[in-house]
């Protein structure tokens, strides 16, 4: 195998641990190696990822390259190839495991078991006193913390929640009436 003086000097800076070798790999590697991951990735942020984490692999099995096995390019080729696809497969198994809302079962109630006639819950609410509504409403329906409510409608806290506690049984009468 012939070997060009970069390649060489390269390999002589890797055999003895020299930082100047990981320049000139850079200089020399980083755009070939760049294309041959963005190609398994499809993804240049994963790629990015993958061609910094192939040049600290290349640094730290240094001493592991033998030349009379292989010409240095395809040494960090399969190195750099082998990289993008533990990437690639760690962002698929990651991407796949994050809740997916559109197709979620979550939200999806089968209607077999829910009382059709306490569905609408707004509607029962507003069957409360109005004291009770306010609270609920600002709890459930707009959001509110307990103490963002108390601070918005100008109630004591406390009385916030009395109040959600007495809507709360007043409401449970209408869905278990027993």
């Amino acid at each position: 195998m012939s070997v060009t003086p970069t390649e060489q000097k390269i390999i002589d800076l890797l055999g003895k641990g020299d930082k100047r070798a990981l320049n000139l790999l850079y200089e020399n590697y980083s755009n070939s190696l760049y294309g041959v991951i963005l190609k398994v990735t499809i993804n240049e942020e994963i790629a990015q990822d993958a061609l910094q984490e192939t040049f600290i692999k290349v640094w730290k099995n240094a001493h592991k390259y033998d030349p009379s096995k292989a010409k240095l390019f395809t040494w960090l080729f399969r190195i750099a190839r082998n990289t993008a696809i533990d990437k690639l497969r760690s962002f698929n198994n990651r991407y796949q495991k994050e809740v997916q809302i559109d197709t979620s079962n979550v939200y999806i109630l089968p209607s077999s078991n829910l009382n059709q006639d306490v569905l609408d819950i707004k509607e029962h609410v507003g069957r409360l006193e109005e004291k009770y509504q306010i609270v609920l409403d600002a709890l459930f329906f707009q959001g509110m913390t307990q103490q963002e409510a108390s601070d918005e409608l100008d109630i004591p806290l406390g009385t916030i929640k009395s109040r959600l506690k007495i809507g709360l049984r007043e409401l449970k009468k209408v869905y278990d009436p027993e």
